[in-house]
């Protein structure tokens, strides 16, 4: 992850102390939906920086048909916040609504919290829309002392967002995913390099590729990661990266060679007229 820079370390360290005492009462007073939205609010600001009277927004909360709260930064919408009673388990289902909103209005991002729980999801612009769940955090669990926690944290602060971390994050976690590695196995490359380390163990069999990528097709890699929409666009990313690889830049053009010195041209007779001189008749 980003290095976290020590000013805003300072305060997401501080926010984990001063916050875990609030939620963990308000968890045992049970408190409603609406008690839960101000604690967010306060939470947004004192512990992931936003500025909560010009950077979060409830002017997408529309007779609670989209969204609770929403993030923006420099006027631009960021992210939709679905929020819920800190007592209620979240579940996938509660950041539909969100997620479709989010796809309409050309946002990539739904937060679903409950002062607790916090998950950031990613969306996915398909058929139907749908979400990847990127970030899972348990606020309560949270140690001021450790760093992984803090640098979680930092992906969500105003700072982190402005320095594409979350985006950067994402991007890590996608090409570690199975959909990912099982769509780089099965290509070429990977493929060459397979054949002919198998063949340097059994030097006397002879093994084609095609036969190793049915192996790995029909027997060793599951299903669900060789089908469905996010194992397509696996292949697409990977066959659109191996396209702009192969694909031949033009040379630069050698740099013009400026002489320090550049002779005066000789002159050829009748080139200039010496002063006083009377042309030919």
């Amino acid at each position: 992850m980003a290095t976290v820079p020590k000013k805003v370390a300072e305060r997401l360290i501080a926010g984990i102390k001063r916050y875990q005492p609030i939620l963990a009462a308000a968890k045992a007073r049970d408190v409603g939906e609406a008690d839960t939205v101000t604690i967010i609010k306060d939470m947004l600001a004192d512990v992931f920086g936003y500025d909560k009277y010009s950077e979060v927004t409830s002017e997408y909360a529309i007779r609670g048909t989209f969204c609770d709260l929403a993030t923006k930064i420099d006027g631009t919408l960021q992210a939709l916040i679905e929020v819920k009673a800190i007592g209620m388990d979240l579940k996938d289902a509660h950041v539909k609504q969100a997620v479709d909103y989010a796809a309409n209005q050309g946002v990539d991002w739904v937060l679903l919290t409950n002062g607790i729980s916090w998950r950031v999801y990613h969306i996915v612009f398909a058929k139907p829309i749908d979400q990847e769940l990127v970030i899972d955090i348990d606020f309560c669990s949270l140690s001021p002392k450790a760093q992984n926690d803090i640098e979680l944290l930092y992906l969500w602060c105003k700072e982190g967002w402005v320095r594409s971390v979350l985006g950067e994050f994402h991007t890590q976690k996608q090409a570690l995913s199975r959909f990912f590695i099982g769509a780089t196995i099965l290509t070429d490359p990977v493929l060459d390099v397979i054949r002919r380390e198998l063949r340097r163990v059994s030097p006397e069999v002879k093994i084609e590729t095609e036969q190793i990528k049915a192996v790995l097709t029909n027997e060793v890699i599951k299903r669900e990661v060789m089908e469905g929409e996010k194992a397509e666009e696996a292949r697409k990313k990977i066959a659109r990266m191996q396209q702009k690889a192969l694909k031949p830049t033009a040379p630069k053009p050698a740099p013009a060679i400026t002489p320090d010195f550049v002779p005066p041209a000789e002159h050829r007779p009748g080139d200039e007229v010496l002063e006083g001189a009377r042309p030919a008749e």
